[in-house]
């Protein structure tokens, strides 16, 4: 079998590395020339390149990349065609939709699977994975994937993989950016919904455009959604069955008030498919953060809260949670100002040094421009390594709390790694 893979973003990149590991052969394209290939698994070894300066074709073992253009004769021969979800809604996915060639289409196993998806802005990850953990301490056996920038394989990757193997249960992490794309690909029996924040408003534009693409996405399922939720009169008028979600009052390892949401919706949904109670509150007692998530470590006097926080609603709900002496952010792409909005709330609570980062780019002099505009009077600090946040969580570990989070996921991950190592150590 032989796909085409159309835009080499995110869930491009993952979706050639999931083919190929699946035995496919592999044509994939981008218009830009320029595009970072960090992340697909090609077969250097054996690979030819072809530049002319203003095109490039690198042809491998079962993988052909052309970049700066397309040769729609090889799109013609392959059986199906994956594009990026970012594509979806356009005159060429709609091509594709009208003759059944897109990989969904093509791949279909995956629509027999009952299937539950979670979206929102904040919290899809940690949900996601305690109803995986519940569902499997109930002797399911669970298929879980999707967003790509959640740390999944990506939804073509999910969609191969239900193909292989019996599942019980299919369980999507929907991006807020995917879905029309999500809603067409996959056959949801349940959705839900951690919350509406204020993120991706570049794709967005609006929070009213943000819940437009919600109702059409909820259309006719059975969804659940916080019992306080905006525009829940708008998504009981478009779903099947709306089903209220409140905070989780049994005991969580996981901090802050935001994961008893979470906890709340993991309950209502695996309650609802008649798992039993006692599983559920065993489950969620003993789960733990997952990576790059949330999660509190001892450091001498200084409780140091860690966990990717990307936009000013994430981060505002950890802030409300204790009285921080120091925040280290980590900064956003060059080209996601909006991001930068994290700083916003940052200096709203007002902290005595506000320590920066790179996270996902160097945007330290973007971030520091930002901060003196904002009037933040404290204590400014710019570092660029690990050893030299180390340094500086030791010099403020005699303080109450610390916060360490903002942009960059990886980048956290490693801080959260060795921070977690030294609080082990000294406790």
């Amino acid at each position: 079998m032989k796909a085409a893979v159309i835009g080499l973003g995110v869930e491009g990149k993952k979706a050639v590395n999931s083919l190929l590991r699946h035995g496919w052969e592999v044509y994939a394209t981008d218009l830009n020339i320029n595009i970072d290939l960090d992340g697909l698994d090609l077969p250097m070894l054996s690979m030819n390149m072809i530049d002319d300066k203003q095109t490039v074709s690198i042809v491998g073992d079962n993988i052909v990349i052309d970049l700066g253009f397309t040769n729609p004769y090889a799109i013609e021969e392959c059986d199906a065609i994956a594009i990026s979800p970012s594509m979806f809604g356009g005159a060429f996915a709609e091509k594709l939709l009208e003759s059944g060639d897109l990989l969904s289409d093509v791949v279909t196993r995956h629509k027999d699977i009952f299937t539950i998806g979670i979206t929102g802005t904040n919290g899809k990850t940690t949900t996601v994975h305690m109803i995986k953990s519940i569902l499997e301490n109930a002797g399911k056996k669970v298929l879980v994937g999707g967003n790509g920038g959640g740390g999944f394989s990506g939804y073509y990757d999910l969609i191969l993989e239900a193909n292989e193997g019996e599942w019980d249960v299919l369980l999507v992490e929907v991006c807020d950016m995917t879905l029309d794309f999500a809603r067409y690909c996959f056959d949801f029996d349940m959705i839900g919904l951690t919350n509406i924040g204020n993120d991706h408003m570049d794709v967005h534009k609006t929070v009213a455009n943000y819940k437009n693409s919600l109702v059409r996405f909820f259309k006719d399922k059975t969804i659940f959604t916080a019992f306080n939720q905006d525009f829940n009169s708008d998504f009981k008028d478009s779903a099947y069955q709306t089903i209220p979600y409140f905070e989780y009052q049994d005991e969580l390892q996981l901090v802050g008030k935001f994961n008893l949401l979470n906890a709340g919706l993991a309950r209502a949904i695996t309650t609802e498919i008649k798992i039993p109670k006692d599983i559920i509150k065993s489950t969620l007692y003993d789960f733990k953060a997952v990576e790059g998530r949330m999660d509190v470590y001892k450091i001498n006097n200084a409780d140091v809260y860690i966990g990717k926080t990307d936009n000013s609603d994430a981060l505002a709900s950890v802030l409300a949670e204790n009285d921080f002496y120091a925040l280290f952010i980590g900064t956003p792409r060059r080209n996601e100002e909006h991001r930068l909005d994290i700083l916003d709330v940052a200096v709203k609570y007002n902290p005595e040094v506000i320590v920066l980062f790179p996270g996902l780019d160097d945007t330290l002099d973007i971030a520091i421009f930002r901060l003196n505009s904002l009037g933040y009077m404290g204590n400014i600090i710019t570092v660029n390594t690990l050893d030299q946040i180390i340094e500086l969580v030791a010099e403020y570990s005699h303080e109450d709390a610390i916060f360490i989070g903002g942009n960059g996921q990886d980048t956290i991950i490693d801080i959260q790694e060795r921070i977690k190592l030294i609080s082990e150590k000294l406790h």
